[in-house]
């Protein structure tokens, strides 16, 4: 499993004009499924991402979780995470699982982080999503599990 992650102040995801998830300062997290993933990875990724220290404290250091400061937490599924752009000038998706085996690691991953204690957004498998967010610092990471 894939997941770039971006801290935002705020972040949302429309589909056909509505908007079916947002959030107000936390993690805007695309999400991509290879065909090996198991829900176990899914919580893995969700572990990790709650628990990623990339908000500041008092002193301005990065020493917060987006789980202490409150923060939401937005969960778009993206396939393009596995694209694959080392040849030619036409990205191959070969290595991103099937829809019948992503949507539900994908569900797995959300429903890891609202165990974790955090109610989290989320788009719409399979629609054409549009997606706005404000980064804040800017701050994005690529997490990888498991690690390469």
């Amino acid at each position: 499993m894939r997941a770039l992650i971006q801290r935002v102040l705020h972040a949302a995801v429309t589909v056909d004009g509505e908007t079916v998830g947002e959030i107000q300062n936390g993690l805007l997290v695309y999400v991509g499924i290879a065909p090996s993933d198991t829900p176990a990875d899914a919580q893995a990724l969700a572990a990790k991402v709650v628990n990623l220290r990339i908000f500041p404290d008092t002193e301005d250091k990065l020493n917060l979780s987006v789980k202490q400061t409150g923060g939401g937490i937005l969960v778009v599924p993206n396939f393009t995470l596995y694209a694959d752009a080392r040849k030619g000038r036409r990205p191959a998706f070969n290595s991103a699982a099937p829809g019948e085996v992503a949507q539900p690691l994908t569900d797995a991953f959300a429903e890891a982080i609202a165990a974790e204690g955090i109610a989290p957004q989320t788009g719409q498998f399979g629609a054409d999503m549009k997606i706005e967010s404000v980064a804040d610092g800017p701050i994005n990471l690529m997490i990888e599990i498991p690690a390469v």
